[in-house]
């Protein structure tokens, strides 16, 4: 309020200043039609702003000066020496309420009722109330032309690329200290007068949303419907001049939300919905761009009688539309000339709109999106850049050409080849797993055209809906650089937020992270899953990952026991110990295959874990993740839980807790068994095998902070330490008995061992 407090202040000066030569050449030919109009522009939009920021004295000044007015332009009255006396009186009393209400100081009143009395039709000769304007309040505020702004804020860009040029040049050639101070101090005051000369064309948002209740109230009473409005983020900033490039477009969005997309009373009460419609119009900030959202809870858009439209009227042909993905059948709403009324309203029909709101975005440098949810609603993104704004951005490489990254929308960088990061591909997905954190992956290279030779480093990008991994070939510099919107079709491909011009004088685009994101499909839910599947809610059903076994069958495997997905080649798997084993680094892992694996030069594997354990399972080809139904018909086949529909197909669903069932434990997670190691090493050459083989771990002494589960030791040792657990005695031969176990009796020693460690193995 504030604000527009000291916006009304300043117009009124401004008019009143404007205004002074007309009243006098009013005074001086009172009939002068032109001048009068003028005069009551003036009070009649005095008036209606008090009213709005609640004027009352204002008001009434102005409410009776404009009555007179009106009086004189209906011919009611005739215009002579009084009656213009008691107008400028008026006005010169409206200039010094401006004047007090802007000091801050109190104005005394008594004289507003003889002013006011004045402008009656019978009153007499009202001269001596003319009143001189009191001393002006020093203004803290001052009304610039656009065409001014934007010549400051070229000024400021071309200040910047000559300090990031100064900066090049002394970085190359070796600068002083002294030289190199200076240059930081130029840097520190150019940026401070960047912030602030970018903050003379800011205005808040809210501006661009007053108008909407009014007209969400008029076009819904028009139409019988009632619709509740919920506008967010109206104190966001961006360029004056964007926001009005955007009214007429955020207009028709609104209109058309309440006319196409929002149900009547009835028909929301028949699909259970509430009968009052929900239209929420949001806006916030990312990066270098504005994000105007406009979504409602109607009906959302009927593609199939958007496309059979644009068939009926000549627009696109069938075999077109039949050839169209849901995408580009969508993407039918911004066709020209298409409309799907069936009959002309007053506010739409006419087949002029969504296409006329598209190219007027784009002429912004803008772009527009659209979420569609048929019966739910549909939600409408527009993304518009800021006109002239300089960022701190991290310039990257991908081939020979080099992109700018706003830095706000980077988390961090890494190495693709570092510790604690992976690359992998589950169906058609790229992940990367950066400590331990799974992440969607996309690579710049192919997304662009620009090679595929694999990433060598990450920038982890934030977005609205989560985090991403993007694929880089170089990090290059880190740069401020002035942003300007790029051309139309630049813009429309969605990958850039604006174009650039760095110190090196080669133009340069900047990347949209949410757009990158948005044109290669990245799926963030799939990506959650895969790294949370525990914290999945039981009615969206199990994540799995289909995908093509070895003999044919599509098979699926909860993603919860994934590790990875990677190739491997044949030679790395051999049969060994009664069963297929895989070579990982220095150990081996087991292998479960449903057909024999020789026929295969390279084999593709799913790496599984429980979190303890691991094995390998082969298969053909990794497929989509999907959620698993909840109706599961058993099946008898061993190592396959049962059968789901997925798609109208029948997949058979692998039981992962059997392929762990028979698997050993690992070594850190094995009973500890200590041997008290006789002189000969019989104990560490032959016992040894058959104790691990039964699944415990033997170490011939404790680690600090160690307690053994049994211990082992010969009949004729000594003494075995109180903290190596149960003891089991052995004798040399078969004759004797006691406590002790004959030392080649294999079963009656490991039940022994399992008694004394309390069967657990």
């Amino acid at each position: 309020m504030d604000d527009l407090l000291q916006e009304f202040v300043a117009e009124t000066r401004e008019t009143l200043e404007a205004l002074a030569g007309e009243i006098v050449a009013w005074e001086a030919n009172p009939a002068d039609r032109t001048r009068l109009d003028a005069i009551f522009r003036f009070v009649h939009t005095v008036k209606g702003s008090c009213g709005f920021l609640d004027l009352p004295r204002l008001a009434r000044l102005s409410h009776a000066a404009e009555d007179a007015l009106a009086a004189v332009r209906d011919d009611a009255r005739r215009p002579d020496a009084a009656l213009v006396n008691a107008v400028l009186a008026v006005v010169d009393r409206i200039g010094e309420v401006v004047e007090a209400i802007d000091g801050g100081v109190a104005l005394d009143d008594s004289a507003d009722d003889l002013l006011i009395a004045a402008l009656a039709e019978d009153a007499a000769p009202a001269t001596q109330l003319v009143l001189s304007a009191g001393p002006r309040t020093a203004s803290r505020s001052v009304r610039l032309s656009v065409d001014l702004l934007d010549r400051m804020m070229s000024g400021m860009s071309d200040l910047v690329l000559a300090r990031n040029e100064l900066a090049r040049r002394l970085r190359d050639e070796g600068a002083d200290p002294s030289v190199e101070a200076s240059l930081e101090r130029l840097s520190h005051t150019l940026a401070e007068m960047r912030d602030t000369v970018t903050r003379t064309r800011m205005q808040r948002i809210e501006s661009l949303f007053a108008a909407l209740p009014r007209m969400v109230r008029d076009t819904a009473t028009e139409l019988g419907k009632q619709v509740q409005l919920d506008i967010e983020g109206a104190d966001v900033e961006l360029d004056r001049e964007m926001i009005e490039l955007m009214r007429d477009p955020l207009v028709h969005i609104v209109r058309n939300a309440i006319d196409h997309g929002l149900e009547d009373a009835a028909t929301r009460r028949r699909a259970g919905k509430p009968e009052v419609g929900r239209l929420r119009v949001s806006a916030r900030q990312s990066g270098n761009q504005i994000l105007v959202e406009i979504a409602d809870d109607g009906r959302g858009v009927d593609v199939a009688r958007v496309a059979a439209k644009a068939v009926e009227q000549g627009l696109r042909t069938a075999a077109e539309v039949a050839a169209a993905t849901a995408a580009e059948r969508l993407d039918l709403v911004f066709a020209p000339g298409l409309s799907s009324r069936d009959t002309v309203t007053a506010i739409s029909g006419r087949g002029v709109g969504m296409d006329v709101v598209r190219a007027n975005i784009e002429q912004i440098g803008g772009r527009i999106a659209l979420a569609n949810r048929p019966g739910q609603g549909l939600t409408i993104v527009l993304h518009v850049p800021l006109t002239l704004s300089i960022i701190s951005t991290i310039v990257v490489g991908v081939g020979d050409q080099r992109f700018a990254i706003p830095r706000q929308s980077i988390e961090e960088i890494v190495s693709a080849n570092a510790d604690g990061v992976r690359l992998d591909r589950i169906g058609d997905a790229a992940l990367a797993t950066v400590r331990g954190v799974r992440l969607p992956l996309v690579a710049l290279g192919p997304l662009t055209g620009l090679g595929d030779r694999g990433p060598t480093v990450l920038a982890i990008v934030v977005t609205r809906e989560g985090p991403y991994a993007l694929g880089l070939d170089a990090v290059l510099d880190t740069e401020e650089l002035v942003v300007r919107p790029a051309a139309p079709a630049v813009m429309a491909t969605g990958l850039y937020a604006g174009q650039t011009l760095p110190d090196s004088g080669l133009p340069m685009l900047l990347l949209d992270g949410a757009g990158i994101a948005a044109a290669a499909g990245v799926r963030f839910a799939a990506a959650t899953a895969i790294g949370q599947v525990e914290d999945a809610e039981a009615e969206a059903g199990t994540p799995a990952l289909l995908f093509d076994d070895l003999d044919g069958q599509r098979r699926a495997i909860a993603l919860g026991a994934l590790d990875r997905v990677e190739r491997i080649a044949r030679s790395a798997v051999r049969a060994t110990g009664g069963r297929l084993r895989l070579v990982s680094r220095d150990d081996t892992i087991a292998l479960h295959a449903m057909t024999p694996v020789d026929d295969h030069a390279e084999l593709t594997v799913l790496r599984l874990t429980d979190g303890d354990a691991e094995c390998a399972y082969a298969i053909v080809e990794p497929g989509d993740i999907v959620a698993l139904p909840p109706a599961l018909a058993p099946a008898t086949i061993p190592g396959i839980a049962g059968v789901v529909v997925i798609g109208g197909e029948q997949v058979e669903v692998v039981d992962v807790h059997a392929l762990f069932a028979d698997l050993a434990l690992p070594p850190a997670a094995r009973p500890l068994c200590l041997l008290h190691a006789d002189a000969g090493g019989w104990m560490d050459n032959f016992l040894r095998p058959a104790i691990e083989a039964s699944g415990y771990r033997c170490v011939a002494r404790l680690a600090p902070g160690e307690t053994a589960a049994v211990a082992l030791a010969m009949d004729d040792a000594g003494d075995v330490p109180a903290a190596a657990g149960a003891l089991v005695r052995l004798r040399r031969t078969p004759a004797g008995g006691g406590d002790s176990i004959y030392r080649y009796d294999r079963a009656g020693l490991v039940a022994a061992i399992e008694a004394r460690a309390g069967g657990v193995r």
